[in-house]
């Protein structure tokens, strides 16, 4: 790691344990940018990412999307270009040395502007591509990073500067060497623009069932070409992209309110209790009653 790059780190970091010094994740004043903060190895935590840039400053973890594992530390930066349901665990971190990451979430509007206002040749992909990546974080693009930051010290300035450094650092991140993976979701015809359509119309509508070719015809696929293209930018089918978002769900309304276990499936979609109980110990590892206990415990 350059001289330059750990400075960088350095000032980042004292700003992060200012605004950020309790374990968990900080909205800050900057729209769209988050700081998180945890002072020891984490469990799994189930989540969707949104599109978003995420670079840790201190410590390491680990992103599963589906059986894809994407681990990166204070020397790279991750991307997601859609929404995305995960797993993230924090793997290094310790009271002396907090793991520190920073979380900007754009649109693909956002994405598209810079290319309209930049010389780079963006045009649909001959095939789609995963939708998450993990680059090398470079001085220049970490330097944008600092300056957005940095705001929250001039609050006043946020409203002018915050989306010309946010433009900067999606500007680096597409002249990097995954650039081409962010910039499909902002050229209209491309198939991560028409797959991003069909994941919108899942988010949406989880909890019901849906044919595959009511998908496709969103995406304005065959049914085939739909299955191909979704798992190549998701990891997963559309079937088990569902089923994730249920999972998930239910296990927050079973964390969060009185409910029982029946009752979740049910609100979540599921007809059969037992076909949830089953795919919820497979996704999580314990029983539904056994798993909000523990956590309950933990809390």
């Amino acid at each position: 790691m350059s001289v330059q790059i750990s400075q960088q780190q350095t000032e980042l970091a004292e700003l992060m344990k200012r605004y950020s010094r309790q374990d968990g994740v900080h909205e800050t004043d900057i729209p769209s940018l988050f700081f998180v903060r945890e002072s020891h190895v984490a469990q799994p935590v189930y989540g969707v990412y949104k599109p978003s840039f995420c670079v840790i400053i201190q410590g390491e973890k680990e992103v599963l999307l589906s059986k894809e594992r994407f681990r990166y530390s204070s020397a790279d930066y991750l991307v997601a270009s859609v929404n995305l349901p995960v797993t993230g665990q924090v793997i290094n971190a310790s009271t002396a040395a907090p793991y520190l990451a920073l979380k900007l979430e754009f649109t693909p509007s956002q994405v598209l502007e810079v290319l309209s206002d930049s010389d780079i040749q963006a045009r649909p992909e001959k095939s789609a591509k995963r939708a998450m990546f993990v680059s090398k974080i470079e001085p220049s693009l970490l330097d944008a990073v600092v300056r957005l930051a940095s705001l929250l010290d001039n609050p006043r300035d946020i409203p002018v500067l915050a989306p010309i450094f946010t433009k900067e650092i999606l500007y680096r991140v597409l002249q990097g060497p995954h650039g081409g993976v962010l910039e499909q979701i902002a050229i209209e015809g491309s198939y991560t623009y028409r797959i991003k359509d069909v994941i919108e119309h899942i988010m949406k509508n989880y909890n019901r069932t849906f044919r595959v070719e009511e998908l496709a015809d969103i995406a304005n696929m065959s049914v085939s070409s739909l299955h191909r293209h979704f798992k190549s930018i998701t990891a997963m089918s559309p079937i088990q992209f569902q089923k994730q978002l249920r999972l998930q769900e239910a296990r927050r309304l079973l964390l969060t309110n009185s409910t029982d276990a029946a009752d979740a499936a049910f609100r979540v979609g599921y007809e059969s209790p037992s076909q949830f109980s089953r795919e919820y110990s497979r996704m999580f590892g314990f029983a539904p009653r056994e798993d909000i206990k523990r956590l309950r415990e933990k809390i």
